[in-house]
């Protein structure tokens, strides 16, 4: 709330806003402890410390609802040198041709990245996705199936996704979403 006050142009403290909340009745977030980064020295997927702006890019899915209940699965990609958001996709059903469109957009955009960190997710590991960025000249970093915190920026921004975005907007259909997350990717 601080955040979004301060883009309006308010001149606000947290701590006032932390009262303001109190006095309402609202439940304060409390304060997140600050956490060193994981960077091993080995060349394994932790070890693997971005240098410069598209040497390291990762991407993974966010899930929502529409008003209906219906799920929209959401692909994010990021540059985690700049943490900028390079791409997001969002289909009723993503799969792996859906990521192979999304990145050879970004290729032509962009070229190519040294490596590409990703999950176990079946979308990712096909045969036509390994293929297809090989011949691209991308090196996959592969993530521990269940730890996440080897791919901890895509993992820090999803959260920061659903806070900003995903749970200010009632989704009522899939253009709806589709139109929306463009404007605040950019943004």
């Amino acid at each position: 709330i601080t955040m979004m006050l301060r883009e309006e142009g308010w001149g606000v403290h947290h701590k006032r806003i932390e009262r303001l909340w109190r006095q309402e009745g609202l439940n304060v977030p409390g304060k997140q402890p600050q956490r060193h980064r994981l960077w091993l020295n080995d060349s394994s997927c932790v070890g693997l410390r971005p240098q410069h702006r598209d040497h390291v890019w990762s991407h993974n899915f966010v899930f929502n609802r529409t008003d209906v209940s219906r799920p929209v699965p959401m692909l994010t990609l990021i540059d985690e040198f700049t943490r900028e958001c390079l791409a997001s996709a969002v289909s009723r059903r993503l799969i792996s041709e859906d990521v192979l469109e999304r990145l050879s957009d970004l290729f032509i955009q962009r070229g190519t990245p040294d490596d590409i960190r990703l999950d176990h997710g079946p979308e990712f590991t096909a045969h036509r996705v390994q293929g297809w960025r090989e011949n691209a000249g991308v090196k996959t970093l592969v993530i521990k199936p269940s730890s996440p915190w080897e791919n901890s920026s895509i993992e820090s921004f999803n959260p920061k996704l659903r806070d900003e975005f995903l749970n200010r907007e009632i989704f009522d259909t899939l253009l709806q979403a589709w139109v929306l997350i463009e404007p605040w990717r950019v943004h």
